[in-house]
């Protein structure tokens, strides 16, 4: 298993020993695990967005088969020349126009696209993105139950940035809230 994948259970893990509620950032801009952005409509939040999008059925519950459906569909979209590869000019695309500066995903993946490039080719088929889109789901899916629901995915929120860092601080050290 990847380092990325390791990232949301055992962020989630922390957070559930630490007995500190998570809260989901992800209210008015959120990123795909396949790394589409969304953003939020008026009446839920960007999360939701791409989270009712995906689910086909509407059944309150994502399946790997749902988030591979949803994958594909992204797929034909960042492949503008239909060649059935996503090409450095699409990725080049996708990461300037599509996505600019967007990092708010799930698996912190930094760029959720291009890390689908299971062969380093430059480029990434359909067969590597509905790979990954299993791989990911299988990340998400910290209780192994085949299921994904808004519930458990806001549960995975990343922590939030450490705290400040003074020139009190000793390395490795967090600052220490005033008093």
């Amino acid at each position: 298993m990847s380092l990325p994948f390791l990232i949301v259970p055992l962020a989630a893990a922390a957070a559930a020993a630490s007995g500190v509620p998570t809260q989901h950032n992800y209210r008015h801009a959120f990123v795909s695990p396949m790394g589409e952005p969304f953003y939020a409509d008026g009446s839920r939040g960007a999360l939701e967005a791409w989270f009712n999008q995906a689910d086909r059925n509407r059944d309150g519950v994502l399946t790997t088969e749902e988030m591979q459906a949803d994958a594909e569909r992204f797929f034909a979209t960042l492949d503008a020349d239909h060649d059935g590869e996503i090409g450095p000019d699409e990725i080049t695309h996708y990461e300037n126009v599509i996505a600019p500066g967007m990092r708010m995903n799930l698996l912190d993946l930094p760029e959720p696209v291009i890390a689908a490039d299971t062969d380093l080719n430059r480029g990434v088929s359909l067969d590597e993105f509905r790979k990954a889109a299993d791989q990911r789901f299988r990340a998400l899916d910290v209780d192994h139950v085949g299921r994904l629901t808004v519930a458990l995915i806001e549960s995975l929120s990343p922590a939030p940035p450490p705290r400040e860092k003074t020139p009190d601080t000793l390395p490795g050290e967090d600052a220490l809230p005033p008093q």
